[in-house]
Parts: structure tokens; sequence; C-alpha cells
């Protein structure tokens, strides 16, 4: 282990998703993982119950914390429960001069939880995406990010390329929810890529955005590419997929291997 990630985000009691499936899927790939905690939720197989953030000040003391004393190779955003923690996330990476910066854009949970408004996507294009080298939506979050339906691959590259051009390096769109083949839409500003996968029929899938955008943060850390890393995050997460694992009453998460 010789990579150290940092996850920020919302803690998941259940240790489905956030930074609970951040830290799983570190140690999976082989690297420390240090967190972060932006808020505590109150959730587990069948739904967010609620959403409790945690105070500036002590998101702010867990980083000083952290990058006094460790080196960060990558750092990955998932849940900002609201503008002041946004704002604050965003502060804090540029004063500490973080690097490879991937972003989950978390605006509403597998069960349907919704973690964000108008005013919050507003500020995710103002301040989040500019400081991102990839952001890691899927189709419901790219057709609010981007204000306009994305449905297939033909409108999911449209979208990829105003996410782009309101700040993000490079945009992957994840396609889970399409109809048809899976198939993830990358874009950095000169060239489309298509990355297709095998559809998984599952009921457990709670963490699998988390998990994708963690894999593509631990590439980041070891300065490899992020089509490289697209792929390693299909081909792992159709394994995690198979066999998919049981757990609560609800939807369960990825088996993490």
């Amino acid at each position: 282990m010789d990579r150290n990630v940092l996850t920020i985000g919302g803690l998941d009691p259940s240790g489905c998703a956030g930074v609970s499936a951040d830290l799983k899927t570190f140690a999976a790939w082989r690297v420390h993982g240090l967190c972060v905690v932006t808020a505590i939720t109150a959730q587990n197989t069948q739904g967010v119950e609620g959403v409790f953030a945690v105070t500036g000040e002590i998101v702010r003391a867990q980083l000083q914390s952290i990058v006094s004393d460790i080196e960060v190779h990558a750092v990955k955003i998932g849940l900002l429960p609201d503008v002041a923690a946004l704002k604050l996330v965003v502060a804090l990476c540029k004063e500490y001069q973080l690097t490879n910066i991937v972003v989950d854009p978390v605006l509403r949970s597998t069960t349907g939880y919704d973690f964000a408004d108008e005013k919050m996507i507003d500020t995710c294009w103002r301040s989040l995406f500019p400081i991102a080298d990839v952001i890691t939506p899927n189709l419901d979050e790219a057709s609010l990010l981007s204000r306009m339906k994305v449905e297939d691959v033909s409108t999911m590259k449209s979208a990829a390329a105003k996410l782009h051009e309101i700040g993000a390096r490079s945009v992957v769109i994840t396609g889970g929810h399409l109809k048809g083949p899976p198939i993830d839409v990358f874009f950095d500003g000169k060239e489309y890529r298509e990355f297709e996968g095998s559809r998984i029929v599952s009921e457990n899938t709670r963490g699998t955005g988390c998990t994708f955008s963690s894999i593509l943060a631990v590439h980041l850390a070891r300065n490899q590419d992020l089509p490289t890393a697209v792929i390693a995050a299909k081909e792992y997460i159709a394994r995690a997929l198979t066999p998919s694992w049981r757990l609560g009453k609800g939807k369960g998460p990825l088996n993490v291997i």
C-alpha cells in the first residue's frame, strides 16, 4: 500500500454506500483509505431516513489533521449535505492543494432520497466541478446537472460536453440505467469514448456509484489514465454483482471482493 486515497462524504451506518463503500473499495484495491465525514446518515437497505450535516469546524479539523501528517495522492468527493459544506470542501481542497480529484455528484440515492436542490446544483457548476479532474454522474444525475433529458448514448455525449464546458476536466456518465447494454460515455474535451459492459440483473446494487468513482481515484493516485480506470471499474463491478450479496430487507450492497 504505497498510495493514500482520501474519501470526503457521508457515513452510511449500514455499510453499503458512501464512505463505508469507499473504504472497502480502497482496501480491495490495495491502497490506504483516508476519510473526512461531511454528514452522518440514518439509512439501511430499505432507504435513507435522515441526513445530518457535520459542522464545518469538524470537517476542517478532520482534513487538517490528515494533511498535516499524511500525503494524499487522490481524493474522491461524494455526499456534500448542503451548499455550505460544498463551498468549504472546495476551499479546503484549494487551500491544501489537493490533486487527482474525482467528484461523484450524489444527488439522489439508489432508494430514491433526494440530497440536492437547485441551489446545490448551481453551486456544483460554479465551485465544485472546476476543481474536479473527473466527475461521474449517472443518467439521473447527468439530467439534473445538464438540465436536459439524458436517456441514450447520444444525449449522454451532449450532456458530457456541457458538463465539460462548465469546468470539469473530464466527464464519465455511467449508463447502468440505460435500456440495453450498460454503456459508459467518457469525454475529456478532445474525444468521446464508449465503454460497453454486460447487463447483470441484481437487486443488490447499493454503493455501485461510490465504488466506481473510488476505483477511478485509485487509478489517478497511481498516475494511470482515466480510460484504463473506467475499464477496470466496470470489470470489477461486474464481478461484485456476480453473485450479488443479500443483506437486509431491501436493496443490498455490491459484493466487494
